[in-house]
């Protein structure tokens, strides 16, 4: 009976114990993030740079619209009413709340320019091709994942410098984790967990650049990816 206790509060901890961005400094200011556990207690909620979340549970469905910035079956993200400001070259520096050691994958950093005319505190992107990558982390030639080693070995900030010719203009900047428990733990949500947090953020300069190759959120990841076919892989060998 106590092994089977301990073995049930283990499995207990190890799912539930996910994370967020609770912080996030923009060259030299720093804004709150969406905290879920309070922030939706209260009507409305404070206004943030963030948009919203439900709670601090993965996506694992990887053709849901919740993929993007968050959210579930039951819970709509939606545009937040303000917006950060940072120079092209600065650097983010994301605090993710305390992260689980077993939750190991790669972290990634996309942007989404809103279209010309179209404010960001009012813009849905939905399923259009608008998003690209500005970094991506796997694990480094020590074997240490982004997530959880180095972001743990960084007190829980991930830095991401904004591109230097990036066009100025409003952003959405998507930063997220993608985890993969043990092969028992990860039946528990079939495939890899994604948790993707957004910031609504301005970004100045005399920048020209506006990148060509472009991916909607959902539709960039399918099973077959190279990023969910590593995580996979190693997962089955872990």
């Amino acid at each position: 009976m106590l092994k089977l206790i301990t073995f049930v509060s283990l499995l207990v901890s190890q799912v539930a114990a996910h994370g967020w961005v609770q912080e996030i400094t923009l060259g030299s200011k720093v804004y709150t993030g969406f905290l879920p556990n309070t922030d939706n207690a209260q009507n409305p909620p404070p206004a943030r740079i963030f948009r919203r979340i439900p709670d601090f549970n993965p996506i694992t469905d990887l053709t849901r619209i919740d993929l993007q910035c968050g959210g579930s079956p039951t819970y709509q993200t939606a545009p937040a009413p303000l917006v950060g400001q940072i120079a092209a070259q600065e650097t983010a520096k994301l605090n993710w709340t305390a992260w689980p050691a077993n939750h190991k994958g790669p972290v990634l950093t996309y942007l989404a320019k809103a279209p010309e005319g179209v404010d960001i505190t009012q813009w849905l992107p939905g399923t259009d091709a608008v998003w690209f990558k500005i970094d991506e982390v796997g694990k480094d030639e020590n074997g240490r994942w982004a997530a959880s080693d180095l972001l743990t070995a960084a007190s829980g900030v991930w830095s991401v410098k904004i591109p230097e010719n990036l066009a100025p203009g409003q952003y959405i900047l998507r930063n997220e984790m993608l985890a993969s428990l043990t092969r028992f733990l990860a039946t528990a949500y079939p495939g890899i967990q994604f948790f993707p947090s957004c910031a609504q953020i301005e970004v100045t300069g005399t920048g020209t650049g506006i990148p060509s190759e472009l991916v909607s959120i959902p539709g960039v990841y399918t099973p077959e990816s190279p990023v969910t076919s590593k995580i996979s892989k190693w997962r089955q060998e872990g």
